[in-house]
């Protein structure tokens, strides 16, 4: 694995798999014992930004059996 010029590096993809680091995480880059460690930083992810932006943007109002009706397509 190289460094670039900007000091990036590419994680594998069976790493980023393992520890369920996807697009959008942040991680923590700290020096133990003259090694250097990741980790990713609890609560951060793709899905966490995604429901808190789409966190009270809602201007219907349905109860879950109105809501399975309709995406099952029941119109009785």
């Amino acid at each position: 694995m190289r460094v670039t010029k900007k000091g990036q590096v590419t994680i594998p993809f069976d790493l980023r798999e393992k520890t369920g680091i996807v697009p959008g995480n942040e991680v923590k880059l700290s020096e133990e014992e003259g090694r250097i460690v990741i980790r990713k930083v609890a609560g951060s992810g793709r899905g966490k930004d995604v429901v808190g932006r789409m966190t009270g943007k809602g201007s219907v109002r349905m109860s879950t059996d109105e809501v399975m009706a309709l995406t099952r397509g029941d119109t009785t």
